[in-house]
C-alpha cells in the first residue's frame, strides 16, 4: 500500500501571505521520501514561521508531505505517459510537486531513461544514508563481525554454500536501498558464465524472501533470541543505515546489525529535484527553501532522524550502528552523460543503463512473462565483431541468448524462430520452438540456440517476420503475463517478395488491442539498422521500443534493458 501522508495540515507561512512586507504569495509544494519528510517539514516550518521567508518581495508558503518514492515515481511517469517496471498506478490523490526529495537518485535516471521530457533541474543531495546489509547480530557475529572486514563476494559464497542463510530484499523495482543491493551483488558475481550462476543462484535466493514493502521485509527478522526462531528468520537483507537505526530504536530482543561490505554500494543521496514545469518564481522559493535544508541545523537535525549529511558525516545526536564508519563516502557528482540522463541530479555513480540492466535481470527471475524470441540468421549475421574477439554477429547473439535463457525463470514461457528469406519456401521465418512454458521445454531451446547460424546467401524478410511473430503471440495471449516479442535483427528489410512497410504499420495498427497487449521490442545489432524503420514498426503497437547496440558485443547488455524497460532507448 502507498504511504502518503501530508505532514502539514495547512499551507506552512499561511499568516505570512498578508503580511505587509511583501507584495504577493508564492505556494511551494514539496514531496519527500517518509523518513527525511518530517526533518524538511521542521526545517521549512522554522523558515517561513521564524525567518519570514521571501523571496524577491513575496513571501512564500510550503506543504510538505510524506510519500513513498515508488507511489512519487508512478505519479511523474503517469505525468509523462510512461511506465516503469514494478511499478502500478499512483492514486489519483497523489499530484506532482513542485519539489520532489526521493530517496535516491535513481528514481530521476529510471524516469529521465523513459521519459526524455522529464528533466528536473537543481538535483543536489541533501541527505545521505548508506546502504548496508543488515542482519541479526548473532548471525553477524558468526561471519566475524564487528571485527572482520567483509565484502560482497563472501557474501555470494554464503549464499552458495550454507543453506541456512535466509536473504531477502525490498523489491528493487520499488525500493532504492534494494536496488543498490542487488547492482552490488551483481557486480560482485563478475560477468563470465561462472560468475552469470552466482548471480542467478543470487538472485533466486533474494526473490523467495522478497517483500513489497520495507516495512513488510523488516517483519521477517527473528523477534527472539530462540534458536528456533533465528533458524527460521530473516537472515540478511540490503537496506539503508537509517533502516537499521529505526529499528533498533525500537528496542527489539535480537538487534539487527550494520555491515558495510566492500565495496561500498552507492548510498541513499536524497536529491532535491526540482520539477520541469516549474515556472521562475516557485523555482526560486524552491532555491530559497534549499539553501535551509543546507545549515548545521538541518544537518543536526537528520542525525535525530538516523540520517547523514550529503558529504556522509552525522551530526550531533546521530546513533551510529556498531562498526559504522563515521564518515561514509559521499556520493560522487555526475559524469557528464550522468548529468545529461537525470537533468542535473547526483547520479550516485550510476547510470540509466547499469540500473535497466540490473532490473532486467530482475524482471527475468522474478515476473512471470511469455516471450517469442525471433533471431536473424540473414548472411550479415557472418560480420565479425573485432570487440568481441573476432566473433560473429551471430555467435555474440547465440551467447545473449544462453545467457538470457539461463535467467528466466521457470514462470516463463519461452519459444524461438529464426528468419532470413526463403526459410520455408517463400516464408521468411522458422519456427524451432513453439512458445512454450521453460518447466518442460528449456532443454529444447538450449538446443535451439545452437541453430541460430547464419544463411549464408539470405537476406533480412524483417516485414513478414515481425508482423507473424505479432500475431502468433497475440493469438495465444495469455493474462497476468507479459506477452512480447523480442526480435533481433542487423539489418533492414529486403525482401522483395514480402508485404511492404505501410502494410505491415496498417497491419499491426489494426491488431491492437487492448484487452490482449503485445509488447514488441526490437534490439538492431550494428550500425547498419534503420533506426527509423524499426520505430515504425513498434511504433504501430501499443507497447514496445527500439534497442540499438552499435557495438554488437554489448548485445546481452541491451537485452536486459530491453526486458527492463517499459519504452525503448537507443545506446
Amino acid at each position: 500500500m502507498a504511504i502518503v501522508v501530508v505532514l502539514a495540515g495547512s499551507w506552512l507561512g499561511y499568516q505570512q501571505l498578508t503580511n505587509d512586507k511583501c507584495t504577493g504569495q508564492t505556494r511551494l509544494t514539496v514531496a519527500a521520501a517518509t523518513e527525511i519528510a518530517p526533518v524538511v517539514e521542521q526545517a521549512a516550518q522554522r523558515w517561513v514561521t521564524q525567518d519570514d521567508a521571501n523571496v524577491n518581495g513575496t513571501c512564500v508558503a510550503v506543504s510538505v508531505s510524506a510519500v513513498n518514492p515508488a507511489t512519487m515515481a508512478a505519479a511523474v511517469a503517469r505525468e509523462h505517459q510512461v511506465t516503469l517496471t514494478g511499478l502500478g498506478d499512483a492514486p489519483k490523490s497523489v499530484v506532482v510537486p513542485d519539489v520532489w526529495v526521493p530517496d535516491s537518485s535513481t528514481w530521476l535516471l529510471r524516469l529521465r531513461s523513459e521519459a526524455s521530457g522529464f528533466v528536473p533541474t537543481d538535483g543536489k543531495s541533501i541527505a545521505q544514508s548508506p546502504v548496508v546489509v543488515a542482519m541479526p547480530e548473532p548471525v553477524a557475529e558468526t561471519l566475524g563481525w564487528p571485527d572482520k572486514k567483509l565484502g560482497w563476494k563472501l557474501l555470494l559464497e554464503k549464499m552458495k554454500t550454507d543453506s541456512a542463510l535466509r536473504t531477502g530484499i525490498v523489491d528493487p523495482t520499488r525500493d532504492a536501498a534494494g536496488l543498490a543491493g542487488l547492482l552490488s551483488l551483481g557486480s560482485a558475481a563478475g560477468v563470465d558464465q561462472a560468475g552469470l550462476a552466482e548471480k542467478v543462484n543470487a538472485l533466486r535466493a533474494l526473490a523467495v524472501g522478497s517483500s513489497a514493502l520495507r516495512d513488510d521485509l523488516l517483519q521477517k527478522f527473528p523477534r527472539s533470541r530462540e534458536a528456533a526462531d533465528l533458524a527460521t528468520g530473516l537472515s540478511a537483507a540490503p537496506l539503508s543505515e537509517e533502516d537499521v537505526v529505526a529499528y533498533n530504536a525500537e528496542r527489539p530482543p535480537v538487534q539487527l546489525a550494520a555491515l558495510y561490505l566492500d565495496p561500498v554500494p552507492p548510498p541513499l543521496d536524497y536529491p532535491f529535484a526540482v520539477m520541469p514545469e516549474v515556472d521562475l518564481q516557485t523555482s526560486a522559493a524552491a532555491a530559497g527553501l534549499h539553501r535551509v535544508l543546507q545549515t548545521a541545523a538541518f544537518k543536526d537535525s537528520l542525525a535525530e532522524a538516523g540520517l547523514r549529511g550529503p558529504d556522509g558525516t552525522a551530526g550531533s545526536g546521530f546513533a551510529a550502528p556498531v562498526g559504522a564508519p563515521p564518515a561514509s563516502a559521499p556520493a560522487p557528482a555526475p559524469s557528464a552523460s550522468a548529468g545529461e540522463s537525470n537533468g542535473g541530479a547526483a547520479a550516485s555513480g550510476l547510470d540509466a543503463s547499469a540500473i535497466s540492466q540490473a532490473l532486467g535481470s530482475w524482471a527475468a527471475i522474478t515476473l512471470p512473462g511469455r516471450v517469442l524470441a525471433v533471431f536473424d540468421v540473414s548472411g550479415s549475421m557472418l560480420t565479425k565483431v573485432p570487440t568481441a574477439g573476432g566473433a560473429t554477429r551471430a555467435e555474440v547473439t547465440r551467447k545473449a541468448a544462453a545467457q538470457g535463457l539461463a535467467l528466466f525463470d521457470d514462470k516463463w514461457s519461452v519459444g524461438n524462430w529464426v528468419f532470413s528469406t526463403d526459410m520455408v519456401g517463400k516464408q521468411p521465418w522458422k519456427e524451432l520452438v513453439p512458445i512454450s512454458p521453460l518447466t518442460s521445454a528449456r532443454g529444447k531451446l538450449q538446443e535451439a540456440i545452437t541453430k541460430i547460424v547464419p544463411k549464408r546467401d539470405g537476406d533480412t524478410g524483417l516485414y513478414d517476420t515481425a508482423l507473424a511473430a505479432y500475431k502468433r503471440v497475440q493469438d495465444d495471449w495469455e493474462p497476468g503475463r507479459v506477452n512480447s516479442v523480442l526480435l533481433f535483427t542487423d539489418g533492414k528489410n529486403e525482401n522483395e517478395d514480402g508485404i511492404s512497410r505501410a502494410t505491415l504499420v496498417d497491419e499491426l495498427k489494426k491488431l491492437n488491442d487492448p484487452n490482449r497487449p503485445v509488447r514488441m521490442v526490437i534490439i538492431g545489432i550494428g550500425g547498419e539498422v534503420d533506426r527509423s524503420e524499426l520505430e515504425a514498426i513498434t511504433g504501430a503497437t501499443s507497447d514496445g521500443g527500439v534497442f540499438i547496440a552499435e557495438d554488437p558485443a554489448r548485445i546481452g547488455e541491451i537485452f536486459l534493458e530491453a526486458i527492463a524497460s517499459r519504452t525503448g532507448a537507443s545506446q
